[in-house]
């Protein structure tokens, strides 16, 4: 288990029925318990009470990760395969599905988890990798 520091960025998984599998970038804001739990402020998600205040959390390290590498994307054309792995980004946080289709500039990409086929814009789509035992793993053209 990979162990993060105050201030280090990070994305927190979610476990929440209706979010399950989607990840939302934060801020370590301290260590807890041999790292085993970590306090993060997240960049996008708000308090409830207080919508002016960013959404403060106690995780399990299970559910964190470090923020995956930084993809260049071309996108002058042909830069996600048919049901190529993709994230999209939505609803504050990144979201694993698969590309369906191309219409013009749009990607149409449906989630498992909910059943939903959406379009976006390349911009708002990266390469799904995932943090296994320490390292990132590609799913780029795997089907």
């Amino acid at each position: 288990m990979a162990v993060f520091f105050k201030g280090e960025k990070v994305e927190v998984c979610s476990k929440e029925e209706g979010f399950l599998g989607s990840y939302y970038e934060a801020k370590v804001i301290s260590s807890l318990n041999n790292s085993t739990r970590y306090k993060v402020q997240y960049k996008n998600l708000v308090e409830e009470e207080d919508q002016t205040q960013p959404l403060v959390e106690i995780v399990s390290a299970e559910e964190v990760r470090p923020m995956p590498p930084s993809v260049v994307v071309n996108r002058s054309g042909g830069v996600f395969s048919y049901l190529e792995k993709v994230d999209a980004f939505d609803n504050d946080g990144w979201w694993a599905g698969r590309v369906t289709g191309k219409r013009g500039l749009k990607y149409y990409v449906y989630f498992e988890t909910t059943g939903d086929e959406l379009a976006y814009d390349a911009s708002r789509l990266r390469n799904h990798i995932e943090w296994r035992d320490h390292h990132w793993v590609s799913f780029k053209k795997r089907f």
